[in-house]
């Protein structure tokens, strides 16, 4: 089994580490509704997405 030649460095760490921060989920409004979506994704609120719906809200609320 391979073992590292050398201990990393505290800073060396820290700077390959630095890419696993969180960002901020980036929202779009809904054309429809107005609701916040993510982007490429079905509105959740109305089942719309590029202007169509692609979701009937209506016929899953009924199921339920």
């Amino acid at each position: 089994m391979a073992l590292p030649a050398k201990q990393r460095t505290r800073t060396s760490k820290k700077q390959r580490a630095s890419h696993f921060a969180l960002s901020k989920m980036k929202l779009n409004k809904c054309e429809k509704c107005g609701k916040k979506t993510e982007p490429h994704k079905a509105c959740l609120n109305c089942g719309y997405y590029k202007g169509r719906q692609v979701i009937n809200k209506l016929k899953k609320d009924k199921k339920k």
